[in-house]
């Protein structure tokens, strides 16, 4: 599959990487498409460009900014054509708190900001180390996907599939009001809690 990655920072590369060994061909679209790209993206099956450009060669986007400039992303990417809009983003403000919640989410948001998408949550639950390598002994990390768009969810749990997670649909793009406080545990878990980055959450199963 063609999929574009808007985001060329840690969890876009990784992302990128792991898609790419799966046998994905991946185009990162980047803010200055004349710069040249950061080491972590120059990989094969990989190349750069405009964000425009990545998105009009691809069948499939996956939005991995951070929050604060998502909105800018999304208008420097141009219209979507209905691809489906893999969001990986956490609305997180000032001291790591939630901007939408209860009534919204960050990925309704994303999908008013880019009506064209067909805006499915993913990769928002975890941190890069297990995107990178999503297996544990005890088994792989659960990953969760949530749209109203059926076939668009089927990519998202496909490709995370591909990487190497426990992948799930999750019902319709509210339940981001779900996973994007998820995120939060996660957060706490790994980074507030003292229990490191090396920890994975899991679907367990009798």
């Amino acid at each position: 599959m063609q999929i574009a990655i808007i985001g060329a920072g840690g969890v876009g590369g990784t992302l990128g990487r792991g898609l790419a060994a799966a046998g994905h061909e991946v185009f990162y679209g980047l803010r200055d498409p004349s710069a040249e790209a950061p080491a972590p993206l120059q990989h094969a099956r990989a190349r750069q460009g405009s964000s425009a450009d990545a998105v009009a060669a691809s069948e499939a986007v996956i939005l991995a900014t951070p929050w604060g400039a998502t909105e800018q992303a999304l208008r420097d990417a141009g219209p979507f054509g209905g691809r489906p809009l893999l969001d990986a983003t956490n609305p997180l403000g000032p001291g790591l708190t939630l901007t939408h919640g209860h009534t919204d989410s960050g990925a309704e948001q994303v999908q008013r900001w880019a009506p064209s998408a067909r805006v499915v949550k993913v990769f928002n639950t975890t941190g890069r180390e297990n995107m990178a390598d999503p297996r544990y002994p005890q088994g792989a990390a659960l990953m969760l996907a949530c749209g109203d768009d059926d076939a668009a969810v089927g990519v998202a749990v496909g490709l995370a599939a591909d990487l190497g997670f426990d992948a799930h649909a999750f019902g319709p793009l509210r339940n981001a009001r779900l996973l994007e406080p998820l995120a939060r545990v996660w957060i706490e878990l790994a980074l507030v809690r003292g229990q490191g980055r090396g920890i994975a959450l899991g679907l367990m199963r009798r």
